[in-house]
């Protein structure tokens, strides 16, 4: 398997290290109504639930765009460093997040856009 296709793997999961990081040591959490206790949160809870679910819609573009890549034969080491690109840029997107950094937030979720973008292009 690619590098580019482990990526997709970990962007698929990184949405639930944001919930996690959410709910964690969280006071009175309640699984019963996970969402309505979430909605209730704020501070660093409150962001990383803003993350998770920012996660969640960047996905099926970056994993779309892996697959068009691979089935256009875009060159696998490209492809393969767009992806890691991606997962980097997201990893910096959900600290930013954390930390309320909103300008260098937005840095990171660009660099992540323009990573799916030159991906689904780069077969062509």
């Amino acid at each position: 398997m690619t590098v580019a296709l482990w990526c997709v793997l970990a962007a698929a999961l990184l949405p639930y290290l944001a919930s996690t990081i959410a709910k964690a040591g969280g006071e009175r959490y309640n699984n019963r109504n996970p969402r309505g206790w979430l909605e209730r949160q704020d501070g660093f809870r409150r962001r990383a639930d803003s993350a998770q679910l920012n996660g969640f819609e960047a996905f099926p573009f970056f994993a779309v765009a892996v697959i068009v890549a691979q089935m256009l034969q875009a060159p696998q080491e490209r492809v393969d460093a767009l992806a890691v690109i991606f997962i980097a840029a997201r990893l910096a997107y959900l600290a930013c997040y954390l930390a309320d950094w909103h300008l260098a937030r937005s840095v990171a979720w660009l660099i992540g856009w323009l990573a799916c973008i030159f991906l689904f292009v780069s077969g062509a």
